[in-house]
């Protein structure tokens, strides 16, 4: 064996980065496809609000149009979570990805809680009854059909490309499809109820700005938690094991952790080899290991492998 020259490194697999570009093309299209429909849907209900003058409808309007914002930023930050680890960022830009949600899930919070008071206040004023064509119910149920469409698609997207914010993006889609849908119920009750007008228009948009509160809540929550590394799912555990265990040589596997945020994640994991072996095979093993567990999750930016020497359970 040459033992003046240094074991030559496996390179990464040439799988990584056509899986990456592949992953983003994907998320984007669907994101831009759900956009699409959010933007004919803004429109629909600005002019239902223009001809019906209903609170209910103006108040979905604005938090779609809120959801668009979130979206287009969310497009810029994946571009950006895909750009490669520099010497500044030597752990890459996945971050960039739920900074973004967390932000935009803040800011959903806080236009809610706003519309809630404001709404709540009409509401305590006594607004005087006013006429709403019975026809304003359609526009509402029209996007709560189009939005969960956008659901099912986006949550086929998230799942096949395994993306947990086009996942939480494609739930946004759900919630915001059901707010259509009690909109749509407030209208069709103001149509038989004309004497409870205003104070079924208003509390049907209160009932949606809570719905917002609570969605600003939810988007903020699994944000932060990939901001401050919370334990990814057991089954990504199991993913890597499995793949480090079938590369030969490796008897079994140690400690492991796994960080997770946006389109990255960085792998540490202790592998057991026989004890006899030189440091140039362990040297090899661990660059097996690393590429076998990149090629199996292309997510994986790094794997950092600790060699352990492997001893049978003398109770076995």
């Amino acid at each position: 064996m040459d033992t003046e020259r240094f074991p030559p490194a496996i390179e990464t697999p040439d799988n990584i980065d056509i899986e990456r570009k592949m992953r983003n093309r994907h998320l984007i299209f669907a994101m831009l496809f759900g956009i699409g429909i959010r933007s004919v849907i803004i429109l629909a209900e600005l002019t239902g609000f223009v001809f019906f003058r209903s609170s209910a409808l103006l108040v979905d309007a604005l938090g779609t149009i809120v959801d668009v914002s979130a979206s287009m930023i969310l497009i810029v930050c994946i571009k950006l979570a895909a750009r490669p680890p520099d010497e500044e960022h030597p752990f890459g830009h996945g971050r960039y990805e739920p900074l973004a949600g967390m932000q935009m899930g803040l800011f959903l919070l806080v236009l809610g809680l706003a519309m809630v008071v404001q709404q709540a206040l009409q509401l305590i004023r006594g607004a005087p009854h006013r006429f709403i064509d019975p026809k304003a119910w359609l526009i509402p149920l029209v996007a709560a059909v189009l939005l969960e469409g956008c659901f099912f698609f986006l949550r086929y997207v998230a799942k096949k490309r395994q993306s947990t914010a086009l996942l939480s993006e494609a739930y946004h889609y759900h919630i915001d499809a059901l707010n259509s849908l009690f909109a749509a119920t407030a209208l069709v009750l103001v149509a038989f109820f004309p004497q409870w007008s205003a104070f079924l228009d208003h509390t049907g948009a209160i009932v949606i700005a809570v719905a917002m509160v609570i969605v600003g809540i939810i988007a903020s929550r699994e944000n932060v938690h990939q901001l401050i590394d919370k334990v990814p799912p057991q089954p990504l555990f199991d993913r890597v094991r499995k793949a480090a265990e079938q590369v030969p040589g490796v008897r079994g596997t140690e400690k492991l952790s796994i960080q997770q945020y946006g389109p990255d994640a960085h792998v540490n994991i202790d592998v057991e080899v026989d004890p006899t072996m030189t440091v140039d095979e362990a040297h090899a093993i661990s660059q097996k290991v690393r590429h076998e567990i990149q090629r199996d999750w292309s997510a994986v930016r790094d794997v950092i492998v600790h060699m352990e020497p492997f001893y049978r359970n003398p109770s076995n």
